[in-house]
């Protein structure tokens, strides 16, 4: 296979590994640490009217599943990668770091949360899904 096809394949591969972990870690949040009542975590509107009434423990498991996600994600790409396995790792961190700053501009956390989260959960875990690659190498 075509080594740049490799690496494309490797990145896409990487984005939706990551994003099934990251919605089923979401998915799994709310029954581990309830939401206040009423709150639909698929919904943006009812998340947006929630968010101030949100402790500190509902912010643990999205940054969890952001960083976990694209720790999973970062280590795929770079693990299939054909070539440049770093720069694949990376390229994922940076789609789900674009996904994060979305996501701080539509919600309303604490701006201890979105800094945490941006600086965090996205770029460090895509350098550690390579590290965790290039160690066994």
């Amino acid at each position: 296979m075509n080594p740049i096809v490799r690496n494309i394949l490797a990145v896409l591969v990487g984005v939706i590994v990551g994003g099934i972990i990251n919605m089923g870690i979401i998915n799994i949040s709310g029954s581990i640490i309830p939401l206040p009542a009423g709150v639909d975590p698929s919904n943006t509107e009812s998340l947006q009217k929630a968010m101030p009434f949100f402790g500190p423990e509902q912010f643990i498991f999205p940054f969890l599943a952001h960083a976990i996600g694209t720790l999973a994600g970062a280590y795929a790409a770079a693990r299939l990668a054909a070539s440049h396995a770093k720069k694949m790792a990376y390229i994922v961190g940076a789609i789900f770091f674009m996904g994060g700053i979305a996501a701080v501009s539509m919600l309303p956390a604490p701006l201890w949360f979105s800094a945490l989260d941006l600086i965090a959960a996205y770029f460090p875990m895509a350098w550690l899904g390579y590290r965790l690659v290039a160690s066994k190498e």
